[in-house]
Formats: structure tokens, C-alpha cells, sequence
């Protein structure tokens, strides 16, 4: 066992550790809530990787993205966040994939070669199709809601997307997945919060997103922690 290892070794066993190691993630956006889930991640001892994300960090990105510095402006987060990774696991094995993920990408990107998912895009038709294609191909898969507008960190929870509340990216996400007879068995990260509407913003529709939230430093960061959670006790379980 690889020293840095030794506290999660405690806790999660040899056994735990060893079916962490052995396991395949695939990470599909490395904004506020990507960029944190893929951290957790690899800091727990996953063995092998694919992340994915076409976007360069912005200045607006600082107040709430991991890979997200003045020095680092303009540079690709797979590079960003691929080199810390490689930093924090040198042993990782690690697939760095610099595309935004348009819808029908979205379909191709899943097999059966992971042993989970995390979506966390925030453009509703890709995010649609790669849940999808999830569903189809029978690859777990854990959703990131909507995290924008949100500021109490107690309602953030883990549930079957059926059952979510007080989310415009949930309530969207459920009405075009009704269209392909999807209703339930989809997992999900989202707060119960009623969002703030004074702080929305439109777009100019590129890359698939029409408009945003505001959003605060440690809202999209908890996102990803639950995301992590949930794929790291579903593994060492499994």
C-alpha cells in the first residue's frame, strides 16, 4: 500500500481500498462540481480515469472552480485539473478528453467499461442524452443538479431524480426524460432550496446553455462532494 494511503486504509479496509483501485469513473465536466468530485476521487484511490471538458478557465470561474487561479486563465481544465490529479496519484491512469460534449457525443461516451458515471455537465441536452445513454447501456450514473441559487448547504441531498423538489434543472431534466419513458431510477445530487430567481442571467445560448444562476464559493464544491460519496460507497461495496 502506497504510504499516502494510510489514513483511508482505517477506514476503508484493504479490501475497500483494493476495489477502489481496481475501478473505472468516467467525469464529464470539471466545473464547480467536476472539478471537486474528480479530487475526492482520485484522493480515495481510484485506479483509472476519463475526464472530460472542451472549457478554459475563466475569471469568472475563481470564486467557486478548483482549477480556477489568476495564473491559470485561459488554459484547459483537463490540463488544470489532469496535472493536479496526476500530482495528487502519479500512479493513476488517467484519460484527459478536451471537447465540450455535444448531445450526440453524449451517447458514444458511455460503455460498459465504467463502473460509474458522473454527469456533471450543466447544459440540458447533453446532460439529457449522457443520462440516457447511461440508462440504456446499463452504467451507473449520478446526475449533478442545479447548484446555482442555491446558498443552505443542509438541503442538499441524494435522491431518485422522481422525487426532487424546487429545482428548474431537475424539473426539465424529468420532463424530457418522460418524453423517452424514462420516469425514475435516475441518482441525483440537488438542493430542495427554492432557487433565487433575481439571480439569473441569459446567455447567448452557446454550448448548449441558455442562461445561469449566481453561484457562491462552497455550494458547487458540496455537489461534488456527494457525487464522490456516493460512487466511492457504492465501490468499495460493490
Amino acid at each position: 500500500m502506497a504510504q499516502w494511503k494510510e489514513r483511508a486504509e482505517l477506514l476503508l479496509k484493504p479490501e475497500g481500498l483494493e476495489k477502489l483501485f481496481n475501478s473505472n469513473v468516467l467525469v464529464v465536466g470539471l466545473g464547480g462540481v467536476g472539478s471537486f468530485a474528480a479530487e475526492f476521487l482520485v484522493r480515495a484511490g481510484i485506479g483509472k480515469m476519463t475526464i472530460i471538458d472542451g472549457d478554459v478557465v475563466d475569471i469568472t470561474n475563481i470564486n467557486r472552480q478548483l482549477p480556477a487561479l489568476h495564473s491559470t486563465i485561459g488554459s484547459p481544465k483537463v490540463t488544470i485539473v489532469g496535472d493536479r490529479l496526476m500530482d495528487i496519484n502519479p500512479e493513476l491512469k488517467l484519460t484527459r478528453i478536451q471537447e465540450f460534449l455535444s448531445p450526440e457525443r453524449a451517447f458514444e461516451i458511455v460503455s460498459e467499461q465504467y463502473d460509474y458515471v458522473l454527469d456533471c455537465i450543466d447544459s440540458v441536452t447533453p446532460k439529457l442524452n449522457l443520462i440516457i445513454s447511461a440508462k440504456r447501456k446499463k452504467v451507473k450514473i449520478i446526475s449533478s443538479m442545479g447548484a446555482g441559487g442555491k446558498m443552505e448547504a443542509s438541503k442538499v441531498k441524494v435522491a431518485d431524480i422522481s422525487n426532487t423538489e424546487n429545482c428548474f434543472l431537475a424539473k426539465a431534466i424529468k420532463k424530457r426524460l418522460k418524453e423517452v419513458k424514462i420516469d425514475k431510477g435516475i441518482k441525483v445530487v440537488y438542493s430542495s432550496e427554492i432557487q433565487d430567481q433575481t439571480s439569473l442571467k441569459t446567455t447567448d445560448g452557446k454550448n448548449y446553455k441558455k442562461s445561469f444562476y449566481g453561484t457562491n464559493s462552497y455550494m458547487p464544491g458540496l455537489f461534488g462532494l456527494y457525487c464522490a460519496e456516493t460512487v466511492i460507497r457504492y465501490l468499495i461495496k460493490k
